[in-house]
């Protein structure tokens, strides 16, 4: 079972001043500072931000239907103001997802304001449909509008 999700936000800031934000592990530490219902740690395992930089996210008890997983950045596009990061251990994959993945994109709209796009792509086995079919009916962008409001 396929699925994509997007949400997108108007931002009053420069695409590229947006850019220097998400394109690092500065958005990692605002999301983790900004949002603290819901993360307990965000600890980056390897890397400075780039292609291949691993995060280990950790959630606070009942906020998820885990208790953390690690992700990988996949893709880093300073010139298309595109990152994309892939759960690689424990969390949805966990729950029987062949792929979870998160992508980033930073829209020109204007002089000083820029669209902010996130958008989920999943892939879950069949037989783990029925048995993950609360966590497929919360799977929406609006984990990413959060981190994007941040």
């Amino acid at each position: 079972m396929f699925g994509t999700v997007s949400e997108e936000i108007e931002v009053n800031v420069p695409a590229s001043k947006a850019w220097e934000v998400y394109s690092t592990v500065e958005l990692t530490k605002m999301a983790a500072e900004g949002l603290p219902d819901i993360f307990e740690k965000i600890e980056v395992v390897k890397g400075d931000g780039g292609v291949g930089t691993v995060l280990k996210l950790t959630f606070l008890p009942g906020t998820q239907a885990f208790s953390s997983y690690t992700e990988k950045f996949t893709i880093v596009d300073d010139a298309k103001r595109v990152k994309e990061a892939e759960v690689v251990e424990g969390g949805f994959l966990d729950l029987g997802f062949n792929l979870y993945r998160f992508r980033f994109e930073i829209l020109e709209h204007g002089e000083n304001s820029c669209i902010t796009k996130g958008t989920v792509e999943y892939d879950l086995k069949e037989e783990a449909a029925a048995a993950n079919a609360s966590v497929v009916a919360k799977i929406d962008a609006s984990f990413l509008l959060n981190i994007m409001k941040v």
